[in-house]
Order: structure tokens, then C-alpha cells, then sequence
């Protein structure tokens, strides 16, 4: 047979073996069932819905302008959503090298050696050519099994960058809505502060007259106090949350980004909640959970086929010469072709363990999946209680404020009169500052609540390439 027709034929059997490298020892898949109740509890709706949250840009939920400017600074310079863009490079990288496994490394080897020979000369011998080094032929699937591991591996870290996008926006979209109502807070502190002021320094002017005593006096001293302490603290939270907004976009605020609205201007379409087994396909984190799920079940086929025989090859061709000048001579070229099956026939438990400790891994894969269907079914439920009631707490918030603002007026009226004494105007003062501040705090939740909802339902990872 000459040079040519071996050539051809090792190539041959090369692909043939590719070909047989077809077995797999993966078990089948089988998605667990969802460990949660078909309809969300409190009789929320429970149909499929027109238009999801998850598909839902965020563009087109949040219209605010300022809102929209600072989710895109987000989506550029934020480190965290950062890393995960990296986490993916990194992951896709990985299952290349677990694919380039299953192909033979090409090696250009030269090689040189000068030994003595028992009459006292030397004698040399030179080769130089391509080498194919341990080559596994991937008969049992474990390479493959390898690979689709690191596939599934590859697939979750774009399922969690999605979810740190999620998390991202959701969480711009928090901080904005905590500096719109610490400026309304702020706003009415410090009307309250100057009102209370002026009502200190006409007790004071009364008790310099005799016309009103020092308790009366002490009582509107510590309201104003109280109205400061109110202030400092309103202050301090409003550099708090600016400073954890200035984090989450990952640079300083812009100079001309101004803060001009009020949670009371702030519109949030509804969102339909669909169907709780909707959240299998449109949370990114369960469907990153049901990735590692299946690199996990994966495992299981390598640590299988670890039991089979492992079958290599190594192959070289070229030239050999006893003489440098005669390496590239006519007949000194040649070729060698070695395989090698290794079959385990005792290694003291080490596969037996390693299929163990493989299925307990798929059994943990499974339970954080269940976990992460059961999360997210809490969340939307938690965030559908709460829209069912904010409404009707925000409502009757507002009603008490009123009804706090007409007794402030009477209790002035009648304080002016003589009817009523002191103290009954300023309890009514400090009832109103109260009810009107959680006006605004209870019209924040009502937002925040809108927000959770768009979260939970998976809106918020599709976007018009702004990161």
C-alpha cells in the first residue's frame, strides 16, 4: 500500500470513529413540575394575557423622561450588569475549549538526539513533522456530555445577565421615586417648619404679653424643634438615596438632570399578572436555574460514560534521518499510528463516586429550580396583594388628610375664640404634618408596588440596545 492510500486510509478511519462518537449517556431531560398552585391566590386574574410584562420594554412602561434618561446611564455604566456581559464572554469561551476536545490537536514537532554507542562514536538521530497527541475518541459520549454541560453553563449566563438587567431597572426606577418624594417630603417639612415657626414666635410674643402661659409657650418650642428634626433627617435620606442612585448608573448624576416631577404626576400602566405557569418562560432567572438544571443532568452522562473504556489515539507523520542533511531526503518519510484503550478495572470507588456525586448535583439543580419557581410565584403574589389594597389605603390616606386639614381650621377657629385651649391646636398641626407626609409615603409604596409587579412578571431585560 503506498504512502498515499495509508494516508487516505487513517483518514478515513478517523472519521469513521467521529462518527461512532455519536453515544450518548445523558439521561432524558424532563422538566420538573411547577411546586406551585395554578392560579395566584386571592382570586387575581388568571388568564393568559394580551401583552406580558416580559415583553414590555421598559422604554414604553416608564415615560418619564428623566426616569428613561437615567435607566439607559444604567444599562451602560453599571458594574454589576457589567460583570454579568463578562460572565458570559467568560462562559462561551469555556464551552469552545470543551468543544475543541473533541478534535485532535495538530501538532509541528522536531525533534533531536545525540546518543554513544558501545564502539565509542555517537549516534544521531533527527525527525521533524505533524503529531497528533492522545487524541480521545469520544466512543461513550463523555466529551459530548462535557460539552453540552458547558453549553447549558454558556446559556444561564445570558438568562442571569437578563435578571441583573431586571433587577437594574427596577431598582433606577426605586431610587427616582425616592428622590421625587423626599423632595415632596422635604417641601413639606419645610412649609411646616415656617408655619410652626411663626406660630412659635406669636406664643412668644402672647407669653412676653401675659396672655398665654409658659406650657403653651414650651408646647409650640417643641413642635418647631420637632419640625427641624423632621428636616435633618428628610435631608440625610435624600443624600442616601442620590448616593445610591449615583451607584446604581455607575457615575455621577448629570448636571442638567432635573427633578421636576412628584410621585402624584407619575402614571404606571397596569399589567395583567397571566397565568402563574407564564413565569417558566418569561423569568429570566428560572429559565437560568432550568439551564444549570440541565449542565447538571449532563454531568451525569460524563461520569456515566467514565465507567466505559477510554479509547485514544496518537499519530504521527513525517521525516527521520541518523543525519541533519538527510532529513528531507527521498525515503526517509514515514508515519506511525498508535491507539490505546484504557478500561478501569479497579480504582477504589473513584467513578462510583463521581456518578454519585454528580446526581447529587442534578438533585440540587432541581430543588434551586423548584426554589426559583417558588420565589418568583411569591413575588408576583406579594406584589398582586399589594395592588389590590394600596388603592384603597392611599384613598382613605387622603380622606384622613383632609379630614386632619378641616380639623386643623377648626381647632385654629376655636383656639383664636378662646373655646379651645392650646393644645388642641397643636395636636391638630402635629396630626396634619403626620397624615400629609404619609399622603406621599403611601402614594411611594402604591409606585414601588407597580414597580415589584413589573419585576416579578420578568419586565425590564428587552430593550432597544441600550447597554
Amino acid at each position: 500500500m503506498t504512502s498515499r492510500a495509508l494516508r487516505i486510509a487513517a483518514s478515513s478511519a478517523a472519521a469513521a470513529l467521529v462518527t461512532l462518537s455519536a453515544c450518548s449517556m445523558i439521561p432524558a431531560y424532563q422538566r420538573p413540575d411547577a411546586p406551585v398552585a395554578s392560579a395566584w391566590p386571592g382570586g387575581a386574574e388568571a388568564t393568559p394575557a394580551a401583552v406580558a410584562a416580559a415583553d414590555t420594554e421598559w422604554q414604553s412602561y416608564f415615560s418619564d423622561p428623566a426616569l428613561q434618561r437615567l435607566i439607559a446611564l444604567a444599562l451602560q455604566g453599571n458594574r454589576d450588569l457589567r460583570v454579568a456581559a463578562l460572565n458570559i464572554e467568560q462562559a462561551r469561551a469555556q464551552y469552545q475549549i470543551r468543544g475543541a476536545d473533541r478534535y485532535p490537536t495538530l501538532n509541528l514537532a522536531a525533534t533531536g538526539s545525540r546518543t554513544p554507542t558501545t564502539n565509542g562514536g555517537i549516534a544521531s538521530t533527527y525527525s521533524a513533522g505533524l503529531s497528533v497527541s492522545a487524541w480521545e475518541i469520544d466512543f461513550f459520549g463523555r466529551l459530548a456530555s462535557l460539552k453540552a454541560s458547558a453549553q447549558a453553563q454558556y446559556l444561564a449566563t445570558e438568562e442571569g445577565r437578563k435578571g441583573v438587567q431586571i433587577a437594574l431597572v427596577a431598582a433606577v426606577a426605586g431610587s427616582y421615586l425616592n428622590l421625587l418624594a423626599d423632595d415632596e417630603l422635604l417641601a413639606l417639612t419645610r412649609q411646616t417648619l415656617a408655619t410652626r415657626e411663626e406660630s412659635f414666635k406669636l406664643s412668644q410674643l402672647r407669653f412676653d404679653n401675659g396672655a398665654s402661659s409658659e406650657l403653651d409657650l414650651r408646647q409650640a418650642e417643641s413642635l418647631t424643634e420637632a419640625a427641624r428634626v423632621a428636616l435633618a433627617q428628610q435631608q440625610r435620606q435624600r443624600a442616601l438615596d442620590q448616593n445610591a442612585l449615583v451607584l446604581l448608573i455607575g457615575q455621577p448624576l448629570p448636571a442638567d438632570l432635573r427633578f421636576t416631577g412628584s410621585t402624584e404626576s407619575v402614571r404606571l400602566q397596569p399589567l395583567p399578572a397571566g397565568l402563574p405557569s407564564d413565569l417558566l418562560t418569561r423569568r429570566p432567572d428560572i429559565r437560568q436555574a432550568e439551564q444549570l438544571l440541565l449542565a447538571a443532568n449532563a454531568n451525569i452522562g460524563a461520569a456515566r460514560a467514565a465507567f466505559f473504556p477510554r479509547i485514544a489515539l496518537t499519530a504521527s507523520a513525517g521525516t527521520a534521518s541518523n543525519h541533519l542533511s538527510g532529513l528531507f531526503s527521498g525515503g526517509s518519510w514515514g508515519w506511525t499510528l498508535a491507539p490505546q484503550a484504557l478500561l478501569p478495572l479497579f480504582d477504589a470507588g473513584r467513578n462510583q463516586a463521581g456518578l454519585a456525586s454528580a446526581r447529587a448535583g442534578r438533585d440540587i439543580a432541581v430543588a434551586q429550580y423548584e426554589k426559583s419557581i417558588q420565589t418568583a410565584f411569591r413575588e408576583v403574589a406579594d406584589a398582586l396583594a399589594g395592588q389590590a389594597t394600596l388603592v384603597e389605603q392611599l384613598r382613605a390616606q387622603q380622606a384622613q388628610a383632609q379630614a386632619e386639614a378641616a380639623r386643623f381650621k377648626l381647632s385654629d377657629l376655636r383656639y383664636q375664640n378662646g373655646v379651645a385651649s392650646y393644645l388642641d391646636l397643636l395636636d391638630a398641626q402635629r396630626a396634619l404634618f403626620g397624615t400629609r407626609q404619609a399622603v406621599v409615603q403611601t402614594r411611594l409604596l402604591q409606585l414601588q408596588n407597580q414597580v415589584a409587579l413589573y419585576k416579578a412578571l420578568g419586565g425590564g431585560w428587552k430593550d432597544t440596545g441600550a447597554h
